[in-house]
C-alpha cells in the first residue's frame, strides 16, 4: 500500500496534518479511500451487501497549508449483522487492516455498538462503527491534500445510488451473518 502512495508524494509515515506534504490531490486522495473501502469489504467472506455513504470534503485545520483540504469517504453494511456475529466481523476487518500494514489504534468492546479505528502508514485514517440498529459503517478519512474537485463515490453494479443520502437501514438477510448463534469459539 505505502508504494501505491508513494508514487503520489505522500509522506509515508507522518500522523500530523501539519508535516503532510499535500503532493496527492483530494481527487487522488477520494480515489484511493474509495479503494480502502473496496478493499475492506472485499475481505468479508461470506460477502456483505454494502453502499456508499455520503462523502464529504472540507478545509483542513491545525496550521495546515493554504490550499489544501481532506476528504471523507463513508460506506454502510446494508446486509444484517446480528449482534452474535459482529465480534467476527470486526476481527476479519482487523486482520485484514492489519494484514495491509495498518495501525489499529483503538478497539471500543461495547456490546451493542463495538467500534474499531486505525491509521494507514500514509495517515489515512479510518473507522468501523456498529451504529443504530446493529449497522456497520466504514469511514475513511484523507490527510491534508491539495485542493480539488471531488466526484462522488463511483456507483457499484448492482447497488442502488444513494449518492447525497445514507444508505438504507440493514435490510438484507445473511446465512452466516444474520444468524443469532454465535460463531464456534466465541461464546
Amino acid at each position: 500500500m505505502a508504494t501505491s502512495l508513494a508514487g503520489c508524494g505522500v509522506l509515508a509515515n507522518s500522523r500530523d496534518a501539519k508535516d503532510v506534504k499535500p503532493e496527492m490531490d483530494m481527487r487522488e486522495a477520494a480515489r484511493y479511500a474509495d479503494e480502502v473501502i473496496s478493499g475492506t469489504m472485499g475481505a468479508v467472506v461470506p460477502p456483505v451487501r454494502w453502499a456508499h455513504g455520503t462523502s464529504t470534503d472540507g478545509v483542513c485545520e491545525g496550521g495546515a497549508p493554504a490550499g489544501t483540504g481532506s476528504v471523507t469517504r463513508r460506506a454502510a453494511i446494508t446486509t444484517d449483522v446480528s449482534s452474535q456475529r459482529r465480534g467476527s466481523l470486526l476481527g476479519v476487518i482487523e486482520r485484514h487492516w492489519k494484514k495491509r500494514g495498518d495501525e489499529i489504534t483503538e478497539v471500543r468492546k461495547h456490546k451493542e455498538s463495538p467500534a474499531m479505528f486505525a491509521t494507514t502508514p500514509d495517515a489515512f485514517r479510518m473507522s468501523l462503527v456498529v451504529g443504530y440498529q446493529g449497522q456497520v459503517f466504514i469511514d475513511v478519512v484523507t490527510p491534508c491534500m491539495t485542493r480539488s474537485e471531488v466526484p462522488p463515490p463511483g456507483a457499484r453494479p448492482g447497488v442502488p445510488d444513494y449518492t447525497g443520502r445514507k444508505p438504507p437501514l440493514p435490510d438484507e438477510h445473511s446465512d452466516f451473518w444474520s444468524d443469532r448463534a454465535p460463531v464456534s469459539g466465541e461464546g
